[in-house]
């Protein structure tokens, strides 16, 4: 298992901006820690899908091994 920061930004001109980030202690592969940051970033927000508060989820290049 390995821990993973999801960033997610809101593209404004073509230029990301981060608007926020969610840690993932634990997951299987970087697809399922993707889905389960944005699963708390909806809750976080109170919005029923992540879209609505942000363009893009990616993974945070200095995601390390656990």
């Amino acid at each position: 298992m390995s821990q993973y920061r999801v960033l997610f930004a809101k593209q404004i001109l073509g230029v990301p901006f981060t608007v926020g980030t969610v840690e993932i202690t634990r997951a299987r592969d970087p697809e399922r820690a993707v889905r389960a940051a944005a699963l708390r970033f909806a809750r976080q927000h109170g919005v029923e899908d992540w879209r609505e508060r942000a363009d893009v989820a990616a993974l945070d290049g200095a995601a390390q091994a656990a």
